[in-house]
């Protein structure tokens, strides 16, 4: 059972950077593509970015592209979130995901159902 731990999330305000970071607790995540979400009160959940371990592809959400970088660590151990360029917009829980499926198309990750770890997220507010 792969356990995942998300951290970094807090209040900002707009225009500035956070960090999150998700950890697997007791495995290497290796193999898996992960990803991360975000669901804002009364919203839908939304694809925000995913990174197949194998190759680094990555892949990003329409709102986040180009102001949020998910990477990994070379120990293979966390994926991190770096986002910059905050928007009230980007509030929201965030949640960390892994998939041990595999598609040859990237596009497949931006679906939720594709996952079958998640982490409890962290809270993101981005105030204005």
């Amino acid at each position: 059972q792969l356990q995942l731990v998300e951290s970094g999330g807090g209040l900002v305000q707009i225009g500035e950077s956070l960090r999150l970071s998700c950890a697997a607790s007791g495995r290497a995540l290796s193999g898996y593509t992960m990803g991360w979400f975000r669901q804002a009160p009364g919203r839908e959940r939304e694809f925000v970015a995913a990174l197949r371990w194998s190759g680094d592809t990555t892949s990003y959400g329409d709102s986040v592209r180009g102001r949020f970088t998910i990477s990994r660590d070379n120990a293979k151990t966390t994926v991190t979130l770096q986002m910059n360029s905050l928007k009230p917009e980007d509030t929201a829980v965030y949640y960390c995901a892994a998939s041990d499926q595999y598609y040859s198309s990237q596009s497949f990750y931006s679906g939720g159902d594709v996952y079958k770890y998640w982490g409890q997220g962290t809270q993101v507010t981005v105030s204005s």
